[in-house]
Parts: C-alpha cells; sequence; structure tokens
C-alpha cells in the first residue's frame, strides 16, 4: 500500500488555483501532466509501499502528535530544481515554524517505527504540472539540463502579479493512500488527526 501523510486544502482556495491552470494551462508545454485540482494537498510526508498490516502502527505513531492549527498561504509560483532546468511548475506555501514542526515531528514518530527519515530540507509546495515524463522530485536529478520546456509559461508569468491564492487554516491532517494508474492517481484518506 503506498501512503503519505499530508494537509488537505480548502475549496476556495483550490478553485482558485484551478481556475488559474486552466488559465495557463495553453502556454505550457503539449506533454505536460497536469495535476487534477481535486488531488491538491500539503505533502508533509512521503512514506511510499507498507504493507496493510503496517497501517494501524502508523496511525497510533501519527496519533501521538501534538501540535496546534497552523495558518498557511498559497502564493507565488516557481519551478524545480530551477527556472533554467524547469521539470515541475508549484505553487508556493507560506506558512510559520509550525508547518515545518509538524513534519518533523511526523518525521520523528515515523522513524520510531522504522520509516526512514527524508534527507532533504521540508520545502512546502503545491506540484500543479510537470514536463513530460519528468519526475516531480523537487531537488536536481542526474540527467536534468537547461531546458525550455516551461519557457512560453515563465514568459507570461514574469507580466503578471504573482496570484494569492487565497489563507487557510489547517485543523487536522491525514494519512493517505495512493493508488496509480494509468489515468493519474487517486488519493483515498485513511486516517484524520487534529491540530
Amino acid at each position: 500500500m503506498r501512503l503519505f501523510v499530508a494537509l488537505d486544502i480548502e475549496d476556495g482556495i483550490r478553485n482558485r488555483i484551478a481556475h488559474f491552470m486552466e488559465e495557463v494551462r495553453d502556454v505550457t508545454p503539449d506533454d505536460a501532466r497536469w495535476v487534477n485540482p481535486e488531488s491538491l494537498h500539503v505533502t508533509l510526508k512521503f512514506i511510499g509501499e507498507k504493507p496493510e498490516a503496517m497501517v494501524k502502527q502508523i496511525e497510533a505513531a501519527l496519533g501521538t502528535i501534538q501540535a496546534g492549527p497552523i495558518q498557511l498561504q498559497f502564493r507565488e509560483m516557481g519551478f524545480f530544481p530551477n527556472a533554467r532546468s524547469a521539470r515541475v511548475f508549484w505553487v508556493g506555501i507560506e506558512a510559520d515554524s509550525e508547518l515545518a514542526q509538524l513534519a518533523k515531528s511526523i518525521e520523528e514518530m515515523l522513524a520510531g517505527i522504522g520509516i526512514p527519515e527524508e534527507k532533504r530540507t521540508y520545502s512546502p509546495h503545491l506540484t500543479l504540472a510537470r514536463a513530460g515524463r519528468c519526475s516531480g522530485a523537487p531537488r536536481w536529478r542526474k540527467g536534468d539540463k537547461v531546458n525550455r520546456q516551461f519557457s512560453k509559461l515563465q514568459a507570461r508569468l514574469e507580466k503578471t502579479v504573482p496570484p494569492d491564492f487565497g489563507t487557510m487554516t489547517a485543523r487536522e491532517f491525514f494519512l493517505y493512500r495512493s493508488q496509480l494508474s494509468n489515468k493519474g492517481a487517486r488519493y483515498t484518506k485513511i486516517a484524520r488527526f487534529g491540530l
């Protein structure tokens, strides 16, 4: 079972982002893979493939986390690994230190049951599109090189005021199951944890 931990986003923010995606879709590569707006979420920890028997153990570990509500602002945009070698188009997330602390607490609790900790620094964002068959990983990867895949989109973004998609307060996080298919990923909430 493929698992991850994430915050859901409010419908108003999701709808504004979906509208923006439709507005810029015509200036992106034909082979760009767009995320379904219904699938947008703020990943806190990608767990990966785990046996179904381990789900209850993961839920128990996540249930011990103590954290308060977190305010998030969705604005700015960018590209991974960088604008010159763009493979992923994303929306940025601004939050107080509580968001990074929650991600760290999740890492530590899950490490206690044998799930390896992430090596890279937590970088909250919403992935909107991936170029072609490219990976969605944010860091530099072997084979990355200067490319012009998102050049038309970048030119349009330079001429506009960066949109502010809104602010919300997260009061819960979820353990999700991810099921991959040729039509994209389908996410199902398995368990809820209050903040």
